[in-house]
């Protein structure tokens, strides 16, 4: 068994990832990172949001892994939202949701990049039921697409999605919990697999 930094350990137990030590974790823990310290700091601050719940910041932690197909990240999130009282429903929404915006993403990106109006005029022809009634409701499946967008990339749906979530009523502060968060677990996903 590896003995672990309190540091490390907290980190670990926050992620809820306590029984699949990643290799690039032990690594850090081993030369006492400064970097492990700041990444406990900032999983710590994005999981306790003054604007979103702590199901709800764990229902898009656990998007954002699966947007980046991190099955420890996936799991330990799950973990989590179950804790914080999401149902199995409201989880499978959250990586449905991540699943449609990837799509969505390369679609809306290459019609972004190419700026042609015959690709603006054609049909996407591109089954998008899950968000006529989310599970989640629309206006935080709408705040989810949005962090899912900002991490592939994709300035048309960053555009659209926070436009649209700022109608329903999410403040800029909201928005920007949510895209605090997603950009750690993004980071998480580099060390963490």
């Amino acid at each position: 068994m590896v003995q672990l930094s309190e540091t490390t350990t907290e980190l670990v137990s926050l992620l809820r990832i306590e029984n699949s030590m990643p290799e690039v974790l032990q690594l850090l823990d081993q030369a006492d990172s400064r970097y492990t310290r700041d990444l406990k700091v900032n999983v710590s601050n994005v999981l306790s949001s003054a604007t979103m719940s702590e199901k709800e910041t764990a229902l898009l932690a656990l998007a954002i892994a699966a947007n980046q197909k991190n099955n420890s990240l996936i799991a330990g999130f799950r973990t989590l939202a179950e804790e914080k009282g999401a149902t199995v429903e409201e989880q499978n929404e959250a990586i449905s949701c991540a699943s449609l915006l990837a799509g969505n993403n390369v679609f809306y990106r290459f019609r972004h990049f190419q700026q042609k109006e015959s690709y603006n005029t054609m049909q996407a022809k591109i089954k998008m039921n899950i968000m006529m009634k989310p599970v989640l409701g629309k206006e935080f499946f709408e705040l989810i697409s949005l962090a899912v967008s900002a991490v592939n990339g994709c300035e048309m749906c960053v555009n659209a999605h926070e436009h649209s979530v700022r109608e329903m009523g999410a403040s800029e502060e909201r928005v920007w919990d949510a895209i605090r968060l997603a950009a750690v677990v993004t980071s998480l996903d580099k060390i963490i697999n």
